[in-house]
């Protein structure tokens, strides 16, 4: 079976307040940069073996819908790559 990595990239919902992509937004602000917003989150890898991409995809979000994300608070976004290793060349 291939292997795959999924990327999932999790992220405050746009209604909920990000205290520290608003530290961020001043500290760049303080440093004369000119920006419009900030917002953090955080990125996950997992490294599985899956049939295909659709199926590698398919249990990457299963994975940010039961656990990864919060869905109440965030919103998340799944990016999966094919990967050669040596046990699957």
């Amino acid at each position: 079976m291939p292997r795959f990595v999924a990327r999932v990239l999790i992220r405050p919902k746009a209604e909920i307040r990000d205290p520290q992509g608003e530290a961020i937004s001043g500290a760049l602000r303080s440093l004369g940069h000119e920006i419009a917003d900030v917002r953090t989150g955080k990125e996950i890898l997992v490294s599985f073996d899956a049939a295909d991409e659709r199926a590698a995809r398919d249990e990457a979000a299963r994975m940010g819908d039961e656990l990864l994300a919060n869905p109440v608070i965030e919103s998340y976004a799944v990016e999966v790559e094919a990967v050669r290793t040596e046990a699957h060349a």
